[in-house]
């Protein structure tokens, strides 16, 4: 069953237990991708891949983490507890991201293959760890330790 399917059949559960909280976000990733899909759309029919499904999804989780982030600078326990409960039900929908250790393994295969060496060659490794590890590391863990094996 595809990503999107499986959200729109959690969605009739969490309607049927009246589950408050598991609606709202289930709806709102579901005009995200409704939203994506018809700016995707040129001209043809057609339903997002996994993949973009996926990137609508981790755009959604990193907004609850900068949200969590903003709410426990000014000290608003309260919105920051909602943000988290969101962010586990959106999570609940993306692969198993990497370790940072797993990360680090394809960073340095990746520097080793380039040649790599300084800082300023970044861009290079980027380009190649990118395209790897999309949608399965978020990339500011990946920039951190690309930025660590770098310098």
């Amino acid at each position: 069953m595809s990503i999107y399917k499986n959200i729109l059949a959690d969605l009739k559960t969490a309607m049927r237990e009246k589950d408050a909280v598991r609606l709202n976000v289930l709806r709102s990733l579901k005009a995200a991708i409704l939203q994506k899909e018809i700016s995707e759309r040129k001209g043809g029919e057609g339903e997002l891949s996994d993949e973009q499904v996926n990137a609508v999804i981790m755009k959604s989780a990193k907004q609850r983490k900068e949200s969590i982030d903003q709410y426990e600078k000014y000290e608003r326990k309260d919105l920051a507890d909602k943000e988290k409960e969101e962010l586990t039900i959106i999570e609940s929908y993306l692969p198993k991201m990497l370790s940072e250790d797993e990360v680090r393994d394809v960073v340095k295969s990746v520097i080793d293959e380039t040649g790599a060496s300084s800082p300023q060659e970044m861009g290079k490794v980027m380009g190649r760890v990118m395209p790897q590890l999309k949608g399965k590391a978020d990339g500011a863990l990946i920039n951190k330790v690309v930025k660590e094996q770098l310098s």
